[in-house]
């Protein structure tokens, strides 16, 4: 009954013969229905294989049942991918460019990172990013502040050049010891001569801001400060050596002029300390006069027409106070000791100049008593007194009677045993020449006679 009710198709038409049945041919099923199977990529086989099933189900004819099992071997023959994703097997492309798993094309540019890993075959150490290598120093310690700073320090006082000391200190890392390098240079300079603690002040106000960090100033001398009392022990006069170091500091502008003003006295000590530093810094002309707070002690390091003018003032001071002790005190003070010859020299030049007796025995007792108290080596001495006689046709020019006044000072030196025969027998004498004239008219000299 099923069979009898079902309608049957009017007419198949096969075009062209099943040997020839290919993927662009078409299949009439029926006279109102036609399945057409085109060679689109995006129509997929087993949907035209599934609807040429569905026509089968009709009774058909053995024609109909051939067409159906060739288009169904054909829909299984085809090259088409099955599941829509591309090549399964990662055959390259038209295009070039392959499937999955594949290098793709020649010109393509992978985004993804490269290997973290140095030892992944596709580990490339230039993808990393830049970074910079720089040296690291290891920090100084507290224990190791004193065997790297007091060498440093005392070659500085030997040649006076803070650059060196700036280059030295760049090797090494301060940055938390900064306070103790300060109180290290302080301590070294209070036990030792105004000349070394003018070099302290020198080097500490080149040392700011470079290798020793501004809040280091203030922080160091609070622990002098602090410390006073133990300074004491070795050096009593620290509280006026701290004040000037503080003041000077200030002027240098290493520390502010409040730190004073924060200040409290505790101890007698202290109290000086502070009231020194702070009378230094009030007085009149005060900032400008504490760069020679320690005196003039550079010695050799200040210039040579500086030392000049600083002896001829002490000779100066001499002459009119007759203190031959506190000549011998300034000049130690200048600290030159191998340019005591210049003041020998500027001395017997001003005896030259004034022609004064006083003058005469006050010079002559001077060079007496600086020779006997080791504060001029005789060497040096000589040495002054041979400048003179290099000298002394330039000064008569000035002074026209210099050969008696030299000659008469040397007599008075020679008495008082200040210089030697040797000294007095190398003085020059001005000669005077005596001529004749014949009856030719020729002129000779007959003698020289001096004078």
């Amino acid at each position: 009954m099923a069979s009898e009710d079902a309608v049957q198709p009017e007419s198949i038409q096969i075009e062209p013969a099943p040997e020839t049945f290919g993927m662009g041919d078409t299949l009439v099923a029926s006279s109102s229905e036609a399945v057409s199977i085109k060679g689109n990529r995006n129509k997929h086989g087993k949907g035209a294989a599934k609807k040429i099933q569905q026509m089968a189900v009709s009774p058909m004819r053995d024609e109909s049942k051939q067409i159906v099992a060739l288009a169904t071997a054909n829909a299984k023959r085809t090259r088409r991918p099955r599941n829509g994703y591309g090549d399964v097997r990662g055959h390259p492309k038209k295009a070039g460019g392959g499937g999955k798993g594949t290098w793709g094309k020649i010109t393509d540019v992978v985004d993804g990172k490269a290997a973290a890993d140095s030892k992944d075959p596709n580990y490339d150490s230039g993808a990393e990013e830049e970074f910079v290598i720089s040296e690291t120093r290891p920090e100084v310690t507290d224990e190791e502040v004193a065997s790297i700073i007091l060498p440093i320090f005392k070659e500085y006082c030997t040649h006076g050049n803070s650059e060196d000391v700036v280059d030295a200190f760049e090797e090494f890392n301060f940055i938390q010891v900064g306070a103790d390098i300060i109180c290290k240079i302080v301590e070294y300079a209070l036990e030792h001569k105004s000349y070394v603690r003018e070099l302290a002040s020198i080097l500490l106000s080149d040392l700011y801001g470079q290798c020793i960090a501004v809040r280091d100033y203030p922080k160091a001398f609070d622990i002098l400060l602090e410390n006073l009392d133990d300074l004491m022990l070795d050096t009593p006069d620290a509280p006026i050596a701290l004040g000037n170091f503080i003041a000077r500091s200030i002027a240098d502008d290493c520390i502010a002029p409040a730190f004073l003003q924060n200040k409290k006295g505790g101890t007698a000590a202290l109290d000086e300390c502070l009231k020194h530093a702070d009378c230094l810094l009030t007085m009149p002309h005060g900032m400008a006069r504490l760069d020679s707070v320690w005196g003039p002690v550079l010695g050799g390091l200040r210039p040579v027409k500086t030392l000049e003018k600083d002896m001829e003032l002490i000779i100066r001071e001499f002459v009119s106070s007759n203190q031959m002790d506190e000549c011998g005190r300034c000049l130690k003070q200048l600290n030159v000791p191998h340019f005591h010859y210049e003041f020998v020299y500027l001395a017997v030049r001003l005896v030259l100049e004034g022609d004064q007796p006083k003058v005469h025995d006050s010079i002559a007792s001077c060079l007496k008593y600086l020779v006997d108290q080791d504060f001029i080596t005789v060497a040096q001495l000589e040495r002054g007194f041979h400048r003179i006689f290099d000298q002394v046709q330039d000064i008569n020019l000035d002074v026209p009677f210099v050969y008696p006044v030299l000659s008469s000072f040397m007599a008075r030196c020679r008495n008082m045993g200040v210089i030697s025969q040797e000294i007095c027998d190398a003085a020059p004498s001005k000669t005077r020449q005596r001529f004749i004239s014949d009856s030719e008219g020729d002129t000779r000299v007959v003698e020289q006679v001096s004078v």
